[in-house]
């Protein structure tokens, strides 16, 4: 089903429809995701992260079938700060 459609400008910016900010309850700042499935772009809503989440992302060596441990707040700031730099690493 068809909602809206938007032009791509010459810079590769497009304008997301009143229609979809209304339906993905889009405000300024949200994040979308753009996910490939086959031959097709999905356009969604960023999804929220739980604690279990974010515990791996900071922790990936851990292993995820065991309860988190406690941890001091200088590895929660090192696990932050591993993570922010591989995921904004220049390539």
């Amino acid at each position: 089903m068809k909602v809206a459609e938007s032009r791509v400008t010459a810079q590769g910016q497009i304008s997301v429809p009143a229609e979809v900010r209304r339906l993905l309850g889009l405000a300024p700042g949200t994040i979308i995701e753009w996910d490939a499935e086959g031959d097709t772009i999905v356009v969604r809503r960023a999804r929220r992260y739980t604690s279990a989440d974010v515990h791996q992302m900071l922790f990936p060596d851990a292993p995820s079938d065991t309860p988190a441990r406690a941890r001091s707040l200088s590895e929660l700031k090192d696990g932050i700060r591993k993570h922010m730099l591989e995921r904004h690493a220049r390539r």
